[in-house]
């Protein structure tokens, strides 16, 4: 014949507070109250389910009533009167009540009435415990105000709840009445070392993997790890080992996880299908390797941001783990994670009728992260903000991340006649210069250039080419884009004699060019300084004279951003650059002396709707209208 036995939960119950795990700001005040005799009439017991609300009413409730109580007001556990109240047989000075079956206005004016009667002993206390007060109507907690608020001698009351808010919005009075304890979750090693006792306790070893499983999976809940440890014995006996937990609870694997962000890091977007049809074929629930999915993302961005001492991992797996942080950046992953909080908080997954294609949707949208950080600084530049930290360097077996575009450094020839020879191939000569074997990461390539070209004087006559030094880069100076046919930037002088090189067809035509012509290259390749690009398409460019160069701008916050010194030398030094001659300029409103400016549309407000009125009232009385003008009236209503 079958035995009963008892629940580890239940078995391992703390009898005293010194027991109660994390939870020492609500122990400590109450073994304090009991021994100093200062115990409250009502107490309010909030909190996550299973983080010891009921024990705690429990324990306080034996200490009340024990005679063989210490002077620290810690129970003994082992009197008839502390192994009634523990297990929770039947006692007539201690009664649990469930307020989820007992709420209705009957029920709180019986408990009223119980109250009434003294305990069995002028020593002894009556406690009553209600659980799950939160479920008590208006009308029963309205029947018990006014025994809380002057309640019998020796009789407490203790109402634990998991949704306190539920009580301020149905009864708030009631909390001022009572003394609140706040429980918190209980810490992840908290359980671990709990669990590891009462595993000592029954004689049974477990490896520290399994543990912190049942820890995570427990959320922070004593009673539910202690429950989950108990189904876990039942399948393994005498070891407890990770894989064994894995099978029991459903819970996927860390090698699952790893095997997920190499495939996210690699950019391998159709292997999130077959991924997604693994974790299927292995019988996992989706919820679950969902759930755990949040715990693996949190913990490559602890090590990603502090290191592996920081993340609760397998010691065997912190290479790979550190491998997986090394290919993601900060905001790579802190994206993944709200896209997993966002998809959790509204429960889509849970009420999704095929939950495999939201999974496969979100994994999809990790595996294209990269398009979207690439979005983002095209934004951010456009804008003018500054370019935002780039991300880290991918393994050698993902997709290369782009690199920076730096200015082209064109050789300078010794010789007219070197220079001469490079004229049919010098469009192709700055594109073998930017491609994977120019000096991309040395110092002075990635350090901010501003762009020179060389000058030129328009005549009919080719024109002799002499240096002409860059000026100095501004806060708004940006790396040179790379070379187009249009433009091309004029190699640093270097100390000694300089030979000066043959203009090329690009710094010829660059000559020749028109302001405007030239105001469209730097729109169109944005190249603009402080992000004007975009204010720049509707501007009108004019050369009133030699040298003077006249922009007008519509009025917004173009306008705004050129009536700035700063900024606006940089667009003429951009200009001069592009146009390879010296040039001022000068920026004018387009709607302020240029024909008849184009009305502004008029905002609609109250005041102005009065005026309209009261002028249409007046033009058709001409009495009110002499009234209007002599008085200066104003209509009110």
């Amino acid at each position: 014949m079958t035995q009963t036995r008892t629940a580890l939960a239940r078995l391992y119950r703390p009898r005293q507070f010194a027991e109660m795990a994390t939870q020492e700001h609500v122990s400590a005040t109450l073994r304090s109250a009991v021994a100093r005799g200062r115990v409250g009439h009502a107490y309010l017991f909030t909190g996550p389910r299973g983080v010891g609300k009921t024990t705690a009413a429990r324990v306080l409730a034996m200490a009340l009533n024990c005679p063989n109580r210490s002077a620290e007001g810690e129970p003994c556990g082992e009197c008839e009167s502390c192994e009634r109240i523990w297990s929770g047989r039947t006692s007539l000075d201690v009664v649990e009540i469930d307020a989820a079956s007992n709420r209705g206005v009957d029920d709180a004016r019986d408990l009223r009435e119980r109250a009434l009667y003294a305990p069995t002993d002028e020593r002894r206390f009556k406690v009553y415990i209600v659980d799950e007060a939160h479920m008590l109507t208006r009308e029963a907690w309205n029947a018990l105000l006014k025994i809380l608020e002057e309640p019998p001698p020796r009789v407490i009351f203790v109402f634990a709840t998991t949704e306190p808010q539920k009580i301020q919005q149905s009864a708030a009075p009631i909390l001022s009445r009572c003394q609140r304890f706040d429980f918190r979750r209980i810490g992840v090693h908290d359980i671990v070392a709990r669990l590891s006792e009462v595993l000592s306790g029954e004689g049974v070893e477990a490896e520290n993997e399994a543990l912190l499983r049942i820890a995570r999976r427990a959320e922070g809940g004593m009673r539910d790890a202690l429950s989950l440890l108990d189904q876990v014995l039942s399948f393994t006996g005498g070891r407890v080992t990770g894989p064994d937990v894995g099978q029991v609870l459903g819970l996927a694997s860390e090698e699952l996880y790893l095997d997920l962000f190499e495939i996210l890091a690699e950019r391998r977007h159709a292997d999130v299908f077959r991924f997604v049809e693994r974790i299927l074929d292995e019988g996992y629930d989706l919820a679950e390797f969902y759930r755990g999915l949040a715990d693996a993302i949190r913990a490559v961005l602890l090590i990603r941001l502090e290191g592996t001492a920081a993340a609760e991992i397998r010691e065997d797996l912190a290479d790979r783990y550190e491998d997986t942080a090394a290919a993601f950046g900060t905001g790579d992953l802190l994206r993944m994670l709200a896209q997993v909080a966002e998809m959790d908080t509204e429960g889509r997954l849970r009420k999704a009728a095929n939950p495999r294609l939201l999974l496969e949707a979100l994994l999809l949208r990790f595996a294209h992260l990269d398009r979207s950080a690439e979005l983002e600084q095209l934004i951010r530049a456009a804008s003018g903000a500054p370019m935002a930290e780039t991300a880290p360097a991918r393994p050698s077996n993902s997709r290369p991340a782009p690199q920076p575009r730096s200015s082209p450094q064109p050789k300078s020839s010794p010789s007219a006649g070197s220079s001469s020879s490079a004229g049919p191939s010098s469009s192709a000569g700055p594109s073998s210069s930017a491609g994977p074997s120019s000096s991309a990461g040395s110092p002075s390539s990635a350090a901010p250039q501003a762009v020179s070209a060389p000058q030129a004087k328009p005549s009919s006559a080719a024109p002799e080419p002499h240096a002409v030094s860059a000026p100095a880069p501004t806060p708004h100076a940006v790396s040179a884009p790379a070379p187009t046919p249009q433009a091309v930037s004029a190699p640093a002088p270097a100390p000694g004699p300089q030979v000066k090189p043959a203009p090329t067809p690009q710094a010829r035509s660059s000559a020749s060019a028109t302001p405007a012509e030239a105001l469209e290259r730097l729109v169109s390749q944005r190249r603009a300084p402080n992000g004007l690009s975009i204010f720049l398409m509707a501007a009108r460019v004019t050369e009133t004279e030699p040298g003077l160069v006249e922009l007008e701008i519509p009025p917004g916050p173009g306008l705004e951003r050129l009536s700035d010194t700063r900024t606006r030398g940089a667009l003429a030094t951009a200009l001069s650059e592009e146009l390879g001659r010296t040039v001022r300029l000068e920026v004018k409103n387009a709607g302020v002396g240029a024909g008849p400016a184009k009305a502004e549309p008029v905002r609609l407000t109250p005041e102005r709707v009065k005026a309209e009125k009261l002028a249409r009232l007046a033009a058709t009385d001409e009495g009110l209208k002499q009234a209007v003008e002599e008085w200066n009236l104003e209509l009110l209503d």
